[in-house]
């Protein structure tokens, strides 16, 4: 370990990081907070900084709240480093990165990875072809560059980021053809039981409720229980095609927007191979936590949707908790785990509610799941009855996994065909074996690497 070191490192500028700086910053910690975006906000607070007035009209309260905690971030005293690409983190809590096309290395006494989650992969007929996007795709875009479709879109999925893009589509002026819901109503008799535990965050449901009220008072049309999701079209998708209520239909757009739900982004974790588990209530894998945020290796914590989806507030209840325990503060620590009973309390009737549908998990054999290497989910079974036994093999029978995203869009489609094909659970099946460079660097910037003294002075 470097003679300088930082007491607090944290990975991502989103709600958990940013709330967690502030809590260190008030006990007196040095703390970094490296981000790969040009400004603080992570993916739910996107630019919220830069955000105009109609921006904050059309992407709501919950976007427009986050500008008060950004800019209480950007006066807090961390060290803040923007367009920072973390390629490498070590047990001993050294963060490797390049900003500026110059490796840097900062050295951490404790190290909290807030990079929140990605959107769970959707693999489905046609999903590879130009004009399909993901909801996240489209709300960044929203975001970042206020850019929306031209014509008429598609939304199809379930899970309430998928509501709230139709919403701030309508506000925006966007022509919203239809909502293709993949959620069940047998959902929710399976959820009867977290119900009454779920109205300590009667808000949270409330919100989700005002989000569907607007869009059934706006005559968008929802179809509900949609199978069979197929996107239809030779060079470019020109429409959805789907069973709903027994019946098939076709939703005419050039451009259709999937989302299942997001999943924690565990890259980071998992070349640093701590311990996960598979977690059955949302369907991926989590990092392993005790109550206050530390995984299996000592002084690493995550907080946020990288250790398990909850949400904004969550999140950064969940980074407050980890500054306040490396700052020794137990009476506060002991106040914000009892504000994260309640902002956990909806979570587990939100979970039963938008659990993604088997077909969406585990697709046909024709469906091609890894989109960079054109693997296919026949490919993958076939590779099990090859003898392939887990992701890390199919590497080695055709590649999959190996493309630009490194499995982040074809890993849990991998696990849970494999798994399905053995008739085994996925946990006995596992995850890529992740390694770095987590983002690529060259031998040159490798070579001029050096520690950032100049950062910590």
């Amino acid at each position: 370990m470097s003679d300088v070191a930082i007491d607090l490192i944290i990975i991502g500028a989103g709600p958990a990081g940013m709330s967690a700086a502030l809590e260190a910053r008030a006990h007196g910690l040095s703390v970094a907070v490296l981000d790969e975006q040009a400004s603080p906000g992570g993916q739910i607070y996107r630019q919220v900084l830069q955000a105009d007035a109609r921006s904050r009209a059309v992407l709501g309260a919950d976007y427009s709240a986050g500008a008060k905690l950004a800019a209480d971030f950007s006066q807090c005293g961390a060290r803040y480093l923007p367009n920072a690409a973390i390629w490498q983190v070590t047990p001993q809590r050294e963060v490797h990165y390049l900003v500026e096309g110059r490796a840097r290395i900062l050295q951490g006494r404790h190290l909290l990875i807030a990079t929140g989650a990605f959107e769970r992969p959707m693999p489905m007929p046609g999903w590879a072809l130009p004009g399909v996007m993901t909801a996240g795709a489209g709300q960044i875009l929203l975001k970042s560059a206020a850019m929306v479709p031209a014509g008429p879109v598609v939304l199809a999925g379930c899970g309430p980021l998928l509501y709230l893009l139709a919403v701030q589509y309508l506000r925006a002026g966007v022509a919203v053809e239809a909502l293709v819901d993949t959620s069940q109503g047998r959902d929710l008799l399976k959820a009867w039981r977290t119900i009454p535990g779920a109205m300590r965050g009667w808000r949270d449901l409330l919100k989700g409720a005002g989000l569907l009220v607007e869009l059934k008072r706006a005559g968008i049309r929802h179809f509900r229980g949609a199978g069979n999701l197929r996107i239809e079209g030779n060079d470019r998708a020109n429409a959805l095609s789907f069973v709903s209520g027994g019946q098939h239909h076709r939703v005419s757009a050039e451009l259709i927007l999937l989302h299942q739900g997001v999943v924690p982004h565990t890259q980071i974790s998992r070349s640093l191979r701590l311990e996960h588990d598979w977690s059955e209530s949302q369907l991926c894998w989590v990092p392993r936590r005790n109550g206050v945020g530390e995984t299996s290796a000592a002084g690493i914590y995550i907080a946020g949707d990288g250790g398990a989806i909850g949400g904004a507030q969550v999140a950064q209840l969940e980074g407050r908790l980890v500054a306040a325990t490396i700052a020794g503060q137990r009476n506060r620590t002991r106040l914000i785990q009892k504000a994260l009973g309640r902002a956990r309390a909806a979570r587990p009737l939100i979970d039963a509610l938008y659990r993604p549908p088997a077909q969406s998990c585990v697709p046909a054999d024709d469906v091609m799941v890894c989109r960079c290497e054109e693997v296919s989910a026949g490919d993958i079974r076939r590779y099990v009855d090859l003898g392939c036994l887990g992701p890390n093999q199919t590497k080695a029978f055709g590649r999959c996994g190996m493309g630009p995203c490194q499995g982040r869009q074809c890993g849990l489609s991998v696990t849970q065909i494999i798994a399905a094909h053995r008739h085994v659970p996925p946990a006995e099946v596992g995850y890529y074996r992740i390694r770095p460079p987590l983002k690529p660097i060259t031998l040159a910037q490798l070579a001029g690497e050096s520690h950032s003294l100049e950062e910590l002075s």
